[in-house]
């Protein structure tokens, strides 16, 4: 007869000690070694999450918009110096006309609170907006010139969100933008290369040495696709409302642990 060990329950007090003390040993490791400086993240799974608790989609983007506000610490709290956060693709325009709506409301109140937050102005966050802007309604237009405006100065952690943002779209803007300045006169076509066209992309060169996508699914999305050709990608089964730092943690210590070698 096989023996089998009896299932321990553990009481949530000692859990959650036990917890706090495996993030503090796994967070003095990670800070022993190089940690990616610009990271990316696809915050999947509000919705899954909000219907797995018998909730509204609209309550799992509210809760996701908390986690929002933790992972920007925790990237700081190890030495990234960039994060840029996937929040709404150009094709999520798409959804239900109440749900795109709430959203725009959540991104419009989010992004003004953050220009009087008093984290964002100590810790000199510069906040910035990629993607088709022109399609947001102007109360969201009207934060984002805010939060960029009060933060345009501050260099010391960027903090990037793609909002009515499209990979393939952002290609193309720059392609835009390269033919203007041949036509004017201004590069020659012989100048255009790999590192000219990444300048004249959203993030200006800064390509994310890490990519983290929550939610269970293994893609890319239209995210970041120039940027993300060297990226370490890491996915996860976690919805993002339930993404904790422990879990971040992790896949920071499972970052170090890979060997980068950018195709050489």
């Amino acid at each position: 007869m096989g023996f089998r060990l009896p299932r321990l329950r553990i009481p949530g007090p000692l859990l959650r000690l036990l917890y706090g003390a495996y993030e503090k040993h796994l967070l003095r490791r990670v800070r022993k070694l190089p940690v990616p400086a610009h990271v990316g993240f696809i915050m999947d799974g509000n919705r899954r999450h909000a219907r797995s608790k018998g909730r509204l989609p609209w309550e799992g983007h509210t809760e996701g918009s908390d986690t929002v506000e933790q992972i920007s610490e925790w990237g700081r709290e190890v030495g990234v110096r960039t994060m840029t956060l996937y929040a709404f693709s150009t094709e999520n325009f798409e959804r239900e006309a109440t749900e795109v709506d709430m959203l725009m409301s959540l991104f419009a109140n989010k992004l003004s609170d953050m220009a009087e937050d008093p984290r964002v102005l100590g810790n000199k966050i510069r906040v910035r907006v990629f993607g088709r802007t022109e399609l947001l309604p102007q109360e969201v237009l009207d934060a984002i010139e805010k939060v960029e405006g009060v933060t345009r100065d501050f260099d010391s952690y960027r903090l990037n969100f793609c909002i009515a943002y499209s990979g393939r779209q952002e290609i193309v803007d720059a392609f835009k933008a390269l033919i203007r300045k041949v036509e004017r006169g201004e590069l020659t076509e012989e100048c255009v290369d790999e590192d000219v066209l990444s300048q004249h992309l959203y993030t200006s060169g800064d390509d994310p040495d890490l990519i983290i996508r929550t939610g269970g699914e293994s893609r890319l999305s239209n995210f970041l696709l120039w940027q993300s050709a060297y990226s370490e990608l890491f996915f996860t089964d976690v919805y993002f409302p339930s993404f904790r730092r422990l879990d971040f943690l992790r896949i920071i210590r499972g970052y170090q642990q890979r060997q980068r070698r950018f195709g050489r």
